[in-house]
């Protein structure tokens, strides 16, 4: 029995509300055969269209030629089923066919020009604006190279912008790319600083535009602008959508020419798998060529630095340099053949010639001699949890931990003289973290805990020393955070602090341990604290089991009261307690994955154990993804049965907690999982349980 219009639509809606990735693409792919298959003709042109933006989010330009001749053809046949929705995605889809397709070499020019024709042909028919049209022949002309790309830049300039326009912050962002390259540097960085006052934003966007702004002043040696700009395109990257090949690579020379070597072997570690696969082949080109500018600067100084990149076979930056430039030839001479120009093999030569630049980047936030020196009782281990007092659960969130002046040895005019200066360091950290000055606000972080440390106040110390790296972790100081945070957690649990509440610091510091190489430390300390947690009961509460010590009073009355409290008081601290031991595992499993195949059998054992915890403790969410990292590691290690059982556990759970997003990438790993092992039915219905 064939569906409604309104049920095709309604799934088709649920497809298009994923996130891209295979599961989505396959779900698309889905309904276009059942509207093919079954009807309704209505629902052809919706379910094409999905499947068009689908493949072309997903880096598969390619693959969405074909549903997109069709869309055309069905547009050209039965307008009368387009709605004016439709009609406005098929049109939009010229965009992505021209511009994307140019970033394939093996797609021909004359198929790219006979599709741009098309697109100005239809849009004049159809009564549009032509600003799409002119921004796509001058990209077209740009990524040739020809001697036109000048004039139809201005005139895309010229152009009125209309509904077809890109968004407003990659219309300038592509501009000022453009001008930069030219030669007209200060209009391109004009427009760009014009553009991130006015606070627009998008899915790529500053992050492009801020790598950019950030090589063009290294470029005329205005280190200092080139370091702000550079710390803002690390704060954008962190939430832009796709690869964002060309803003890594632009990362990568600019520490590299910058005088950063270790930082630049560092990025391009995190970033290995745009060497080999990018969005397109065109992205892949553009980052390679930043790795050849980036490693020739690096020679001959630093041509025997280790690399080790995963299937990249390099073991030094020489061989690193030989590699991506025989890589990025073979690209070119593609590209230039199906072009008829020389625009990528001038490029690669320019790249190739990269030297350092004549300044140095000062990207230090925390510098080792500003961070309180231990004492002997940290070295010692301090006092444990159970030797202090009843601390409140608080959230895991190192920022919920008051940093506040304790007398430190009496009371008096002088102590009251000390706590009130404590305060004011804190409250002035606090007042430059809100106003995003993390620069500064890591340096009175660290004020805060000198003086908390010459005070006694070794946890309050530990606090705001954590304060301090987890500033400095994001504006893309990794050293000066892992050289800050091994401190910070010794100095919490030397001043007493419940383990629970040291927890989420030890999550923060993971990914920076992981960055600079430096697991064991946090591993043991993430173990440390997972003992502590596992053997110490909690500190200065009564325990759950001994009504007796939930409180004395005057009377029967008073004696139930207290311990209720203390009841209840023994329960809050043992489900923090529980969800720490949860949350210690995750990081734990996370890092292990993180350190290579060796450990991806430990690391799986960590996520299920964690995955298990949280399912206890009700975290559904958390227990998602951990199971969700759980079946990815057998699923790498070759543990069928037990990936399946764990990411059909994602899957399951992240719809209990109704996270579609989440529950739809787990399911694409699932699906994959499924395909690779011959359960081709199973893959079908699961897709078919994310549109029903």
């Amino acid at each position: 029995m064939s569906r409604s219009l309104d049920d095709a639509n309604r799934e088709i809606v649920r497809v298009r509300d994923m996130p891209y990735g295979a599961a989505r693409t396959q779900a698309a792919e889905q309904q276009v055969r059942l509207v093919e298959a079954e009807g309704p003709d209505g629902a052809r042109a919706f379910a094409l269209l999905v499947l068009i933006e689908s493949l072309v989010w997903n880096g598969e330009v390619e693959r969405a030629y074909l549903p997109f001749t069709k869309a055309v053809r069905w547009y050209d046949e039965h307008p009368e089923h387009f709605d004016e929705s439709d009609a406005h995605g098929l049109f939009w889809s010229f965009k992505w066919m021209v511009g994307h397709l140019s970033d394939f070499p093996n797609v021909p020019a004359a198929q790219i020009e006979a599709t741009l024709e098309d697109m100005e042909r239809r849009y004049l028919l159809a009564g549009l604006g032509r600003d799409a049209v002119a921004r796509e022949r001058f990209a077209w002309a740009r990524s040739r190279g020809t001697a036109d790309a000048d004039a139809l830049y201005d005139e895309w300039v010229r152009t009125p912008r209309d509904e077809y326009s890109q968004c407003e912050a990659c219309d300038p962002g592509d501009r000022a790319s453009y001008l930069i390259g030219r030669g007209d540097v200060d209009a391109g960085i004009r427009l760009i600083e014009q553009t991130l006052d006015a606070g627009v934003t998008c899915a790529t966007e500053p992050a492009d535009m801020l790598a950019t702004l950030a090589l063009a002043h290294l470029e005329a040696g205005r280190a200092e602008a080139a370091v702000s700009a550079h710390r803002r395109a690390i704060a954008a990257l962190a939430g832009a959508e796709s690869d964002m090949a060309g803003a890594r690579g632009q990362r990568f020379e600019l520490l590299a020419r910058g005088g950063q070597p270790v930082r630049a072997l560092r990025a391009l570690t995190a970033d290995a798998h745009l060497l080999l696969v990018a969005d397109t082949p065109g992205d892949r080109y553009y980052f390679l060529r930043y790795v050849v500018a980036g490693t020739a600067a690096l020679l001959p100084a630093h041509a025997e630095a280790p690399v080790a990149l995963d299937g990249v076979p390099a073991t030094d930056v020489a061989s690193l340099h030989a590699w991506a430039v025989a890589q990025a030839a073979e690209l070119a001479a593609a590209f230039d053949a199906r072009n008829g120009t020389d625009q990528f093999a001038r490029g690669l030569a320019e790249a190739r010639a990269t030297r350092p630049a004549d300044v140095t980047l000062d990207l230090a936030v925390i510098r080792p001699d500003a961070i309180p020196a231990p004492d002997a009782s940290e070295h010692a281990g301090g006092a444990r949890a159970d030797d202090v007092r009843a601390h409140d659960v608080r959230e895991h969130d190192v920022r919920e931990h008051d940093v506040r002046a304790r007398d430190a040895g009496g009371t008096g005019a002088s102590g009251a003289g000390e706590a009130a200066v404590a305060e004011t360091l804190a409250a002035r950290a606090e007042r430059l973290v809100s106003s995003g000055d993390l620069v500064a606000a890591a340096a009175a972080w660290l004020e805060t805990a000198a003086q908390a440390a010459a005070e006694g106040r070794l946890a309050d110390s530990g606090i705001a020393t954590a304060e301090a790296a987890r500033c400095a972790q994001e504006v893309g100081d990794e050293d000066g955070a892992a050289a800050a945070y091994p401190g910070a957690v010794a100095r919490m649990r030397a001043g007493g602090l419940p383990p629970q509440d040291i927890v989420p610091v030890v999550v923060a510091w993971a990914p920076i341990a992981v960055a600079t190489g430096t697991t064991a430390a946090v591993l043991a300390a993430a173990d440390g604290l997972l003992e502590d947690l596992t053997d110490v009961p909690a500190s200065g509460a009564p325990r759950a089991d001994d009504p007796g010590q939930a409180g004395a009073g005057s009377g029967a009355g008073a004696d139930a009261s207290a311990q209720a409290a203390g009841a209840e008081l023994a329960g809050r601290v043992a489900a923090a307690r529980a969800r720490a031991r949860a949350d210690l595992d995750d990081t734990a499993a996370r890092v292990l994955a993180s350190s290579g195949p060796d450990h991806a059998a430990q690391a799986a054992h960590r996520a299920a154990r964690a995955a298990e915890s949280y399912a206890g403790a009700g975290a559904v969410a958390d227990a998602a993804h951990a199971f969700w990292l759980a079946g990815r590691l057998h699923d790498s290690l070759g543990n069928v049965d037990d990936a399946l059982w764990n990411l059909e556990s994602a899957v399951e759970g992240f719809g209990i907690a109704r996270q579609r997003n989440q529950r739809t990438e787990a399911a694409s790993s699932l699906v994959a999982t499924l395909r690779a092992a011959g359960r081709d039915d199973r893959a079908e219905e699961i897709l078919r349980t994310l549109t029903t």
